[in-house]
Parts: C-alpha cells; sequence; structure tokens
C-alpha cells in the first residue's frame, strides 16, 4: 500500500506535468503580452515631464545620434509614441512583424546609450560596473529574449507544413558505352 506522502507527491508530479504541457502552449502570448504592457506603462510615463527615470539619459542620447536635430522637447515624446505603439502591438499582436521591427530597433538605440554616454552608465573599474541607469538599460537583455522567443514562435507558426519529402527512384543501369581492348 502506497503512503500518503507518496500519493501526495506522485499527484503533485501530474498537476506539475499538465500545467507545463498547457503553460507551453501559451507562454509565447504570455511574453508577449507581459512585455507589451511593461511598454506601454513606461511609454505612457514618458508623456508626462519628470515622470519617467529614463528621460533624460533617452533624450540626450537620442540628440547625439540625431547629431542634434531633434531636441529633446521632441524626442520625448516621439520615445513615448514609439514605447506606446511597441506595447500596443505587443499587447494585442496586431501587425505583430512591424512591431517586432520597432523594437528591435529601439533596442539598438536603447542600447547605444552604453557607448554614446559611457560616464552615464558606467562606474570605472574592472569589471566596468553599470551604475543605475546602466542597469536600467541592461535589464532589456531579458525583454530582448523574451521578443526573440515571440519573433520565433511567430515565425513557426507563420510557415507552410513542410511536404512529405518524395523518395528518389533509382535510374535505371545503363549499359556500359567503353569497350575494353584485348
Amino acid at each position: 500500500m502506497e503512503s500518503y506522502l507518496a500519493q501526495a507527491v506522485r499527484s503533485g508530479r501530474r498537476r506539475a506535468d499538465a500545467f507545463s504541457r498547457g503553460y507551453r502552449r501559451v507562454a509565447p502570448a504570455v511574453l508577449r503580452v507581459s512585455v507589451g504592457a511593461v511598454y506601454l506603462w513606461f511609454g505612457v510615463l514618458k508623456f508626462i515631464p519628470g515622470a519617467s527615470p529614463a528621460e533624460d539619459l533617452a533624450t540626450r542620447c537620442m540628440s547625439l545620434m540625431t547629431f542634434d536635430l531633434v531636441p529633446p522637447g521632441v524626442s520625448r515624446p516621439l520615445l513615448a509614441l514609439m514605447e506606446v505603439a511597441i506595447g500596443a502591438g505587443l499587447v494585442t499582436g496586431l501587425l505583430l512583424r512591424l512591431t517586432l521591427a520597432v523594437f528591435f530597433t529601439h533596442m539598438a538605440g536603447v542600447f547605444a546609450t552604453l557607448v554614446l554616454l559611457p560616464n552615464d552608465v558606467w562606474v570605472d573599474g574592472v569589471p566596468p560596473v553599470p551604475t543605475l541607469e546602466g542597469q536600467y538599460i541592461l535589464k532589456n537583455v531579458v525583454l530582448i529574449a523574451a521578443c526573440l522567443t515571440v519573433a520565433t514562435r511567430g515565425a513557426e507558426r507563420a510557415e507552410p507544413a513542410a511536404a512529405p519529402r518524395a523518395v528518389a527512384k533509382p535510374l535505371p543501369a545503363r549499359p556500359s558505352t567503353s569497350r575494353s581492348a584485348t
């Protein structure tokens, strides 16, 4: 007779396996919506002057990347609009390929800050130590990984099912045309 503890462990494993199978199906959507919600939140904050802890760094970096053609008063609402659009696209799943392209472009700009404004994001030392702003940027590696999962999962579903491979029949043997000299 099996003990109560052994039954409970077996039952817990079955439930965990069932949850895992079910979650695997929805995991890309959960990642997509989660990243989208974060983007919406941070994008909305950039519409409110002084509400986003990253707005000063982001607007200075954008000014550098555009050779001061886009002033901070314009770049802040542009960044806000871009982040809200990315968030809305990820949450709804509408225009997902375009949304992901804009997301990865935005991430390139975000990570450019590590090079363009090093005194704001790194403390001198070996190894380099990120400032709080630097940590704010580096945490985006997780968002990139999540969106790569969403992008590749979407690509898997968009691909047509592979057609069955035809088995090639061997060609019939051809009579030899060479004659041997005797």
